[in-house]
């Protein structure tokens, strides 16, 4: 089976497996685990933070934050499309008791114009803006990666009206890789920072937060009260440090791939891919195949091939490390019989 459903979906590598067995472990609610402690120094000096914290998954990771960050009853300003608006269950209303405010940004990216617009003023009908959330790169706008340029006008306007910046970063090595940038470029226009281990770097689980010494202290009890306190977690941080110190480095490949799997997609006539391909997701309207998405994937399915809708014409592709360039012509191979056998029906 070809899995370009999402790149959650890999298996950890024998050495991560053999890294698992060898953890060094205790008890990290003490703070005495040493391959967790090991793991989140490395991660803030890569991220340039001062602090660090292990979590059990970008979206705990993501809660912590506007948990840490916001009070309830105020505002958090976000992408209409971004993840934690769309895809994390309404936690952050659940959780922190904060109102949303969602911006459509271009590609995922909010506009400067549009974010002055809505930061509240100090009006008794308004809610205080606690937080500015950004996503990088950005799931829904097809893995667009957010240009440090977008980030850095973002961040100064933040500054000035004095709301920190939180960054969705699950993806944010796909986007230095496609930007040629350290990650500590990126992540030196936010004042918090979530990182996901176990997407296109491989590792089995969780993510990590990073932020000032003194927000990562708050926010090690807010990950306790989600339940994110964890006991001999080595066996997780271990994978997790190969994944952030080897598995960063081949994203280009997942990146060319994906360029490979649109390029070959668009020669198809009744599909249009929609995105600009950035990074490791192509999302394909098949609106003209007149097939529903539900349809396609089962036939897709049938032939060996697995992706996920993305709208109700849309099916996202996203390649990873156990996709090989072959398995993306044989992916191309199974659609266009798909297509070609619906043209020949009708």
């Amino acid at each position: 089976m070809i899995d370009l459903r999402s790149d959650t979906v890999t298996k950890p590598t024998e050495e991560m497996r053999r890294a698992m067995y060898e953890a060094e472990v205790g008890d990290d609610v003490y703070s005495e685990d040493p391959s967790i402690n090991a793991l989140e120094e490395a991660a803030a000096e890569i991220l340039g933070k001062e602090n660090a914290l292990f979590v059990t998954s970008g979206t705990q990771g993501n809660q912590v934050a506007i948990l840490t960050h916001s009070v309830s009853g105020s505002e958090v300003i976000m992408e209409a499309d971004s993840h934690i608006f769309m895809y994390e269950a309404a936690a952050a209303s659940a959780f922190a008791g904060i109102q949303p405010r969602p911006l459509m940004g271009i590609r995922g990216s909010i506009q400067p114009e549009d974010l002055l617009q809505a930061i509240r003023s100090e009006d008794i009908h308004h809610p205080e803006t606690s937080l500015v959330c950004l996503e990088n790169t950005h799931n829904r706008a097809g893995g667009a990666v957010i240009s440090a340029e977008d980030m850095a006008a973002i961040y100064k306007i933040c500054r000035t009206n004095k709301i920190p910046v939180h960054l969705d970063g699950a993806r944010l090595f796909n986007a230095a890789a496609a930007c040629n940038l350290s990650v500590k470029k990126l992540s030196s226009h936010c004042d918090t920072v979530q990182i996901c281990l176990s997407k296109g770097l491989g590792a089995p689980a969780g993510s990590i937060l990073a932020g000032s010494a003194s927000f990562i202290h708050k926010a090690r009890k807010w990950r306790k009260r989600l339940g994110g306190g964890l006991r001999q977690g080595g066996v997780l941080a271990a994978p997790g440090m190969i994944a952030l110190k080897k598995m960063t480095r081949r994203l280009h490949d997942d990146h060319v791939k994906a360029t490979k799997l649109a390029q070959s997609l668009a020669e198809q006539p009744a599909l249009f891919v929609e995105n600009r391909v950035d990074t490791n997701i192509v999302l394909v309207n098949i609106g003209q195949t007149g097939f529903s998405t539900s349809h396609f994937l089962q036939l897709l399915k049938e032939e060996g091939v697995l992706a996920v809708a993305f709208g109700p014409q849309t099916i996202r592709f996203t390649t990873h490390y156990e996709i090989s360039i072959k398995d993306i012509e044989q992916a191309v191979e199974k659609i266009s019989k798909i297509v070609s056998a619906k043209v020949i029906l009708h």
